[in-house]
C-alpha cells in the first residue's frame, strides 16, 4: 500500500482549521468496523494465512471509508498480530508461526528488570529508526494510542493495551521485519503490568505513575514526529531507565523493610 500518497479531502480540514469534534468521535468508530470486518474474515479463513489483503482503494469502495480510515485499521491489525505490510508490496495474512517463542511469566521485581534490560538494548534503536523511516499512518497510530492511555488513566485504568500498542508502533514504524517480529513474540509481556501491580511499588500514586509513563510516551513521540532520530533514541532510553531505576528502588525499600525487625 502507498504510504506517501495524499489524504482525501475530506480526512482533514481546511488549513488553520481544526477537525470537528463529530468527526473526531466518528473515525475511531469506523476505524474499528473495518478491522472488526477484515478480522472476521482472517479467522473464518475468507484470507488465508500468507494471503494477500485487498488493496487500499479496494477497502474504501467495499466499505465507504476514506483511506485515513483504512490505514488506521491496517496499522491496528498489525498491532494485533494479524497481517504484516510489505511496502511496495501490499498487506499479507500472518502465517502462524510453527515454533513461537516462549517466555516465562512476568511475575517478580526481578522478572520486570530483566525485561526492562532487555527493551533498553532493543527499544532505544527501534525509536531512532522509527524517526528516521516512520510515516505519517504511524504518527497517527503513535497518537492515538497516546491518547487512549490517557483515557484508560482517566477511567481508572491501566492502560496496558494502549501501552502496548504504542510501543508496537514505534517497532513498525522502523520498517525492519525482525524489531517488529521480536516485539510481536514477545507480546505484552513487555507490559509488566499484565502480571505484576508495577504501580503498587512506585513511591508515587499510581495515578500520577501512569501519567508519567505517558508523557514520556509523548516525548518519544514528538521526537519521531521531527525525525530526530538522537532525541528519539534518548527518549526511549531514558523512559525505559526511568522505569527501571524506579523499581530498583522500590525493590531495595522493600527488602530493607522485610530484613528490619518490626518490619514485617
Amino acid at each position: 500500500m502507498s504510504s506517501e500518497s495524499a489524504a482525501e479531502p475530506r480526512d482533514r480540514p481546511p488549513s488553520g482549521a481544526s477537525a470537528p469534534a463529530a468527526e473526531r468521535t466518528r473515525r475511531p468508530n469506523l476505524a474499528e468496523g473495518v478491522v472488526r470486518t477484515l478480522s472476521e474474515r482472517i479467522r473464518a479463513g475468507t484470507y488465508r494465512p500468507g494471503e494477500k489483503l485487498p488493496t487500499e482503494p479496494a477497502v474504501m469502495a467495499e466499505l465507504g471509508v476514506s483511506r485515513t480510515v483504512v490505514r488506521e485499521a491496517m496499522s491496528r491489525l498489525q498491532a494485533s498480530g494479524l497481517v504484516v505490510t510489505r511496502h511496495g508490496v501490499g498487506t499479507f495474512v500472518c502465517e502462524a508461526p510453527s515454533a513461537p517463542v516462549r517466555f516465562d511469566p512476568v511475575v517478580s521485581v526481578e522478572d520486570v528488570l530483566a525485561m526492562l534490560e532487555l527493551r533498553i538494548s532493543l527499544e532505544t534503536e527501534a525509536a531512532a529508526l522509527a524517526a528516521r523511516r516512520r510515516r505519517d499512518e504511524h504518527l497517527a497510530a503513535m497518537r492515538r494510542a497516546v491518547d487512549d492511555f490517557e483515557a484508560e488513566i482517566a477511567a481508572g485504568h491501566k492502560g496496558v493495551d494502549a501501552d502496548f500498542r504504542f510501543h508496537m508502533q514505534v517497532a513498525l514504524a522502523t520498517g525492519n521485519r525482525y524489531f517488529e517480529g521480536i516485539f510481536r513474540q514477545l507480546g505484552t509481556a513487555t507490559i509488566p503490568r499484565t502480571r505484576l501491580d508495577t504501580t503498587v511499588l512506585s513511591a508515587e500514586p499510581a495515578e500520577s505513575y501512569l501519567h508519567r509513563t505517558n508523557r514520556e510516551h509523548e516525548q518519544i513521540l514528538d521526537a519521531i514526529r521531527r525525525r530526530d532520530a538522537e532525541s528519539a533514541r534518548a527518549g526511549m532510553r531514558m523512559h525505559l531507565a526511568n522505569s527501571r531505576e524506579r523499581l530498583r528502588k522500590a525493590n531495595a525499600i522493600a527488602d530493607e523493610t522485610e530484613t528490619t525487625p518490626g518490619g514485617g
